[in-house]
């Protein structure tokens, strides 16, 4: 076995949405096999916090910060332009900020449903496309789409939130034909209730928890570590023949039966 199909020794990491949550736990992933990474969020003072119990638990690796809300066109093309300035390239992007406001269709006012596509779909293939150039710097580089379970079948988020999803999915498999020749692969995860500050109040309600346990064949709710290794695997030298996927870390939910 070449040891060196599980590293990424050398290679720079973009994640967005990279201060809580999720995003934090692939940062932490990312760092473990040898990537440097650049983290990206709203919230500077997460930012920094992040930033020094990843350099105190990584050292010698890089962890650069960048409060951006990439949401916002002009934030998405600043933060584009930092990783240019470090002059490499890049090797990866994790396109995982997201965000969602739940309600029953009808109530939606035209801005927030739109708000919801903006920050969920719009920013990762803006994001991508931007990162385009960067990407093909290198004979191999990975692209992973943090999706949701709520884009391959109903859950309780929310219509916007499902539509969005489910357009990240598609866009995944479309990106991924596309830049094939280009040495990128582009793959998703789709995760399930995941135990995150998000979640948190929702899972908090015992009744609530008991039917999502309920629906989920592995009896428990899913920690952010799980996903971020799943998105690891996606960008790894031994993932390399990996591309157009998405990969569910739901504990079996989507394929309960009865």
């Amino acid at each position: 076995m070449d040891p060196k199909r599980w590293r990424l020794d050398g290679q720079l990491a973009l994640v967005t949405g990279g201060s809580a949550g999720i995003g934090h736990a692939i940062a932490r992933e990312l760092l473990g096999f040898g990537a440097d990474v650049l983290l990206a969020a709203r919230d500077t003072t997460a930012l920094d916090r992040v930033r020094g119990e990843l350099l105190e638990d990584f050292p010698g690796r890089e962890v650069h910060v960048f409060a951006a809300d990439v949401a916002d066109a002009d934030q998405r093309r600043e933060l584009l332009d930092r990783v240019e300035d470090f002059g490499e390239g890049l090797h990866i992007l994790v396109n995982n900020a997201g965000g969602n406001l739940g309600k029953p269709a009808t109530d939606y006012t035209e801005d927030e449903w739109r708000q919801i596509f903006e920050v969920n779909l719009y920013s990762a293939f803006e994001l991508s496309r931007y990162a385009h150039p960067l990407l093909t710097r290198h004979a191999s580089s990975a692209i992973v789409n943090v999706g949701s379970v709520s884009g391959l079948t109903h859950v309780r988020t929310g219509a916007p939130y499902g539509m969005s999803k489910a357009a990240m999915h598609q866009m995944t498999k479309n990106l991924a034909v596309e830049w094939a020749e280009d040495g990128i692969r582009v793959n998703a995860v789709a995760p399930w209730y995941i135990r995150t500050r998000r979640t948190s109040s929702k899972l908090a309600d015992p009744d609530y928890l008991d039917e999502v346990l309920l629906r989920t064949p592995m009896g428990r709710v899913g920690e952010p570590e799980e996903v971020a290794a799943a998105v690891a695997f996606l960008c790894l030298p031994a993932s390399s023949y990996v591309t157009g996927e998405c990969i569910a870390v739901d504990g079996g939910f989507l394929r309960y039966g009865f």
